[in-house]
């Protein structure tokens, strides 16, 4: 994610990342949802007052987490999702979906072809559907930050790359403060 960071800073974005309250406690067991919700807010509303134009983004279960944001009306101008959890582990029955058609702002999906936390036959039939989602498929490239032929170096930079190209065509450029 620190690459991630880098890589949008570099090409002229304000980025503010932050770590959920259980990753600060070195624990491995994530919060309760509305705790992670209560902390992707905050760090949300610590961003916007100093961009012209808000995207939520997260890895896994931060991208997630800032879908449910959108998802309750949270203003912001997208959601970017690199490795979005669509179902546990094992259990694609248990798909997480329901709130993403109240989504109405555009969402930009990189989903890997052999994420064990996103069946593709799956991704295809619930996100790809979605009017409002774009998709970059990642040939290989499983729910880690390695694998499949990608490295963490390779999949960040599509992650920048990717990003950076979509937020151009979804606004007038780079998040920069607002004129007061």
């Amino acid at each position: 994610m620190v690459r991630i960071r880098e890589g949008l800073e570099a090409a002229g974005y304000t980025v503010h990342a932050f770590n959920y309250p259980y990753a600060e406690r070195g624990s491995k067991r994530p919060d309760h949802p509305s705790k992670l919700l209560e902390a992707h807010r905050a760090a949300a509303d610590q961003l916007a007052p100093r961009v012209e134009r808000l995207f939520l983004a997260g890895r896994s279960m931060g991208g997630r987490i800032g879908t449910l944001l959108a998802a309750d009306g949270y203003p912001c101008d997208g959601v970017i999702l690199y490795a979005y959890p669509l179902h546990p582990p094992g259990k694609p029955e248990k798909l997480r979906i329901e709130h993403l058609p109240r989504i109405r702002v555009p969402m930009l999906f990189f989903q890997g072809t052999r994420d064990a936390l996103a069946r593709m036959d799956l991704f295809e039939a619930h996100i790809a559907s979605l009017p409002n989602a774009e998709v970059e498929i990642l040939e290989g490239a499983g729910h880690g930050l390695k694998g499949g032929g990608w490295t963490l170096e390779t999949l960040a930079d599509r992650y920048v790359e990717g990003t950076v190209a979509w937020i151009e065509r979804n606004s007038s450029g780079g998040s920069t403060p607002p004129a007061r």
